[in-house]
C-alpha cells in the first residue's frame, strides 16, 4: 500500500463502512457485522501507519485537490496524531465487540452503524489533519454524528440532552472559527507549522492574544475543561453505553488534542515562546481547578454515568497540567496521560453498562454482588478502577507519576500538589465505585449473567492498560518523540 493510501486509510475505511452500514440499515445483522469488519480493518490499517510513521525517516504527506499546502484538504502522518488513530481504532473495535450488548435491531435501524463510523471517521480526521480550519471541519462532523448517537431511541431526556449539547458545541465552534479565522489574518495561512512560523517572527500582538483566547475558550468547551464543563455530566448519560464508551474515550480527548496542537505546535508555549509564557499560568489554574472540582462533584454521585462522567473531565484536568508545565516533557506527559485515558475510560463505561445490566439499576446504591456473581467481570473491571486511581503498576500510576515528576522538574511542585489530591480524592472515589457494585451484598435481589460478548471488549482494553502499565517506556518513548515533532514543527 502506498503512503498515500495508508494515509487515508484510517479516514477512508471508516467512512466507506459507514455508507455500507447506511445502505444495510434495516438488516441489523448486516448492518452489525458491517460494523464489525470495518472496525477490524481499521485497527489493520492503523498499525500499519503507526509502523510506517515510526520507521520512516520523512513524514508521508497527502495533500488533495492540487491546492497550496495551507489551503486545501491534507494529511500527515505525524506524531502524536497517528499513535491517537490507533487508539481510536482500538476504542472502535471494543465498542464494535460490545455493541450486540445494548444495541438491539431498533437501534441500529435507527443509525447507529453509519453513524459511529462516521463519527470514528471525523476523529481520525481530526488527528490527521495539519490545517486549523480542516480540524475545525472535522470537529463538527464529529458533532453532528455524536447528536445523532444521542437521540437514538428518541426519548424526551436524550432530545433534551442533544439540545444541550449542541448549543455548547455550537458556542465553541464559534469561538474557534473566528480564532481560526483570526490566525488566518494574522499569517496568511491555515496550515499549523507554516502559521507557527509566521507567529514565531512576529512580535505579539492585540489579535494575536484575541486569536488565542478565542481558540482556548472554543477548545477547552469542547474538552469539557473548567468551567465550561457542566454541559458534559448532563448530556453522556442518557446514551447507551458503547456510545457513552466512544465518547468519554475520544471526544474530550479530540478537544484536547487541538490545544495540544494550537498551544504546544502553534503558539510554542513548550519551547520558551514570549508571548505563549503570558498563557501558561492561566493553564494551570484552569489544570488545577478541573482536577479538583470534578473529582469532588464525582464523590457526590451515586448514578455510574454521571460519576464517571465527572471523572473523564477530571482526568483532563492532568491533561491540562501537562501542557501547563510548558517543557517538552511536560508535553510529552500530556500525551501519555491522553492515551492511557482514551483506554480506560472507555473501558469504565463499558463496565458500567454490563453492571446496569446485570442489577438493573445505573444507581450504586441499588448495585453489587458482582464478586460472587460473576468473579470474572469483578477482576476485568477492577483493571480500569485501579488504573483510573493510579494504582501501580496499571497505566494510571506511570501517567499520574509522570505529570507530577515533570511538574516538580519544572519548578511548579503546586500543580504536582494538586494532581496529587485529586489522585487521592480518585482513589476514594473508585474505591467506592467498585466496592458498592462488586463486593457489596445485595440480599434478595436477582443479578443478571454479563454477556459474554461485554467481557471480551473488555478484556481487549485492559490487556492494552496492564501492557501500557508492565512497559511505560515503549509509550513514553513515543510521547517524547511526538514531543519533539511538535516542537519542530514550529
Amino acid at each position: 500500500m502506498t503512503d498515500a493510501l495508508l494515509l487515508i486509510a484510517p479516514v477512508v475505511i471508516p467512512f466507506i463502512g459507514a455508507a455500507i452500514a447506511m445502505l444495510a440499515r434495516k438488516q441489523a445483522a448486516l448492518a452489525g457485522a458491517t460494523g464489525l469488519v470495518t472496525s477490524l480493518l481499521l485497527a489493520i490499517a492503523s498499525a500499519l501507519l503507526f509502523r510506517r510513521a515510526m520507521t520512516s525517516g520523512s513524514t508521508p504527506l497527502t495533500l488533495f485537490g492540487n491546492w497550496p499546502q495551507g489551503m486545501g484538504l491534507s494529511f500527515s502522518a505525524t506524531l502524536p496524531g497517528v499513535a491517537l488513530v490507533m487508539v481510536t481504532a482500538l476504542v472502535a473495535l471494543a465498542a464494535a465487540i460490545y455493541a450486540p450488548v445494548d444495541i438491539g435491531p431498533r437501534r441500529r435501524r435507527a443509525g447507529y452503524d453509519p453513524m459511529m463510523l462516521a463519527m470514528i471517521g471525523a476523529v481520525n480526521g481530526a488527528f490527521l489533519t495539519e490545517d486549523l480550519f480542516n480540524l475545525y471541519v472535522w470537529f463538527e462532523l464529529a458533532l453532528l454524528c455524536a447528536i445523532g448517537l444521542l437521540t437514538l431511541d428518541r426519548r424526551p431526556a436524550q432530545v433534551h440532552a442533544a439540545i444541550r449539547y449542541a448549543a455548547f458545541a455550537m458556542l465553541g465552534a464559534t469561538f474557534i472559527l473566528l480564532g481560526i479565522g483570526m490566525i488566518y489574518g494574522i499569517t496568511a495561512t491555515l496550515n499549523i507549522h507554516e502559521a507557527a512560523a509566521a507567529l514565531a517572527q512576529s512580535p505579539p500582538s492585540v489579535a494575536s492574544a484575541t486569536a488565542a483566547a478565542l481558540l482556548l475558550g472554543g477548545f477547552a468547551l469542547k474538552a469539557g475543561l473548567v468551567p465550561f464543563h457542566l454541559w458534559l455530566p448532563a448530556s453522556y448519560h442518557v446514551a447507551p453505553a458503547s456510545v457513552t464508551a466512544v465518547f468519554a474515550g475520544l471526544l474530550t480527548k479530540m478537544g484536547f488534542y487541538a490545544l495540544l496542537l494550537i498551544f504546544a505546535g502553534l503558539f510554542g508555549t513548550a519551547s520558551g515562546s514570549p508571548a505563549a509564557a503570558q498563557m501558561v499560568p492561566l493553564f494551570g489554574i484552569i489544570a488545577a481547578a478541573t482536577m479538583l472540582v470534578c473529582v469532588a462533584g464525582a464523590l457526590a454521585q451515586t448514578d455510574m454515568r454521571r460519576l464517571l462522567a465527572y471523572h473523564v473531565i477530571a482526568q483532563v484536568g492532568y491533561m491540562m497540567a501537562g501542557l501547563a508545565i510548558a517543557t517538552r516533557e511536560g508535553v510529552a506527559a500530556a500525551i501519555f496521560y491522553m492515551v492511557h485515558s482514551i483506554i480506560v475510560q472507555a473501558n469504565l463505561f463499558l463496565g458500567a453498562g454490563l453492571i446496569r445490566r446485570a442489577s438493573g439499576s445505573w444507581d450504586l446504591t441499588r448495585t453489587g454482588g458482582m464478586v460472587r456473581h460473576d468473579p470474572l467481570f469483578a477482576a476485568l473491571f477492577a483493571v480500569p478502577v485501579l488504573s483510573l486511581a493510579g494504582i501501580p503498576p496499571l497505566s494510571g500510576f506511570w501517567a499520574k507519576m509522570i505529570v507530577i515528576r515533570e511538574s516538580l522538574d519544572a519548578g511548579i511542585a503546586w500543580i504536582g500538589g494538586v494532581a496529587l489530591i485529586a489522585g487521592l480524592l480518585t482513589i476514594v472515589s473508585m474505591a467506592t465505585f467498585w466496592s458498592d457494585a462488586c463486593w457489596k451484598d445485595t440480599p434478595g435481589q436477582r443479578i443478571r449473567r454479563v454477556p459474554r460478548t461485554g467481557l471480551g471488549a473488555m478484556a481487549l482494553l485492559s490487556a492494552a492498560t496492564v501492557l501500557i502499565g508492565l512497559f511505560p517506556q515503549g509509550l513514553w518513548a513515543v510521547t517524547q518523540q511526538s514531543a519533539r515533532m511538535m516542537e519542530m514543527g514550529r
